[in-house]
């Protein structure tokens, strides 16, 4: 960890834009804004860098965070997921171009992952995979103490693989309510608070679909510790027990016994994970000076 670094992390959601000020791996500003109405690269960038210019203290790196498939390399965005009109765009370059800043992106399963091995769950961790549970199924990979990408940024995409005939995103995320039991997750979430016995058998169905998940990438990447961050991970609890019963069955039990399964606890990742980006590069220039 390099001491004293001032970096400007950013998350940007499919309603929401949040930028903040991280210092030392700590959010110590941050700001959170609704997309303008029209969702449009122009507008959304001017919002982009008012909020940047609100907790700006002078840093010179920026790191964002986007829910797309992405090229780290060229600084471009595609087919941001539910805001149209971001089909390819060059996020870098037109950010560098208005604030002055170096910047880095990623998709923000890569920035989850990032940000929980560098100030979270996954210090200390030379192997490990974060997965993000909300309206989609997505992890980022971390080998050998490295984000690994892929090819074409496409690594972690665990939520395509197909599974009963459909994929594994419909059955292991927010999706499973809405797509295959037509009903409303939060709806269900507060149900099952109180103890509805057909809501509680829903989260319990959903956490044995999440476990099979959970076996794919044991089975494919045998980490040291898998987090499980996203919205429909707070609800744990709920599904905890369909979750552990179905991963019993994963057909190496010491391997099993090694590995760490935890739910995320660390405040603002997605904008220490977006900063986090900042951070490592870095430390791999100080590393190669």
């Amino acid at each position: 960890m390099l001491d004293n670094i001032s970096v400007i992390g950013i998350d940007l959601g499919a309603s929401y834009l949040r930028v903040g000020l991280v210092e030392d791996g700590k959010c110590v500003n941050l700001k959170k804004r609704q997309l303008p109405k029209d969702k449009s690269v122009m507008s959304i960038l001017n919002m982009m860098n008012d909020m940047i210019l609100e907790v700006d203290n002078g840093t010179a790196e920026i790191g964002i965070g986007v829910p797309s498939v992405v090229d780290p390399e060229e600084g471009i965005v595609y087919d941001v997921q539910n805001i149209p009109g971001w089909e390819k765009v060059h996020l870098k370059d037109l950010l560098e171009e208005k604030t002055g800043k170096t910047v880095h992106l990623n998709n923000d399963a890569n920035c989850f992952a990032l940000g929980e091995w560098m100030y979270g769950e996954g210090r200390g961790k030379q192997n490990m995979i974060g997965i993000i549970i909300g309206t989609g199924f997505a992890g980022g990979i971390i080998i050998d103490g490295k984000i690994y990408e892929g090819r074409n940024c496409g690594a972690g995409e665990f939520g395509m693989i197909p599974y009963k005939q459909s994929i594994l995103e419909h059955y292991c995320s927010g999706q499973f309510f809405s797509r295959l039991v037509g009903v409303n997750g939060e709806e269900i979430y507060e149900k099952a608070l109180n103890n509805d016995p057909v809501s509680k058998k829903l989260f319990y169905d959903l956490g044995t679909h999440i476990a099979e998940a959970i076996k794919i990438v044991l089975y494919t990447y045998d980490p040291e510790s898998i987090i499980l961050g996203g919205s429909v991970s707070k609800a744990f609890p709920l599904f905890r027990d369909g979750f552990y019963r179905e991963l019993k069955s994963f057909g190496y039990p010491n391997s099993l016994s090694n590995v760490e399964i935890s739910v995320s606890k660390t405040e603002h990742v997605a904008i220490l994970g977006a900063a986090a980006l900042c951070v490592n590069h870095l430390k791999v220039n100080k590393t190669e000076k």
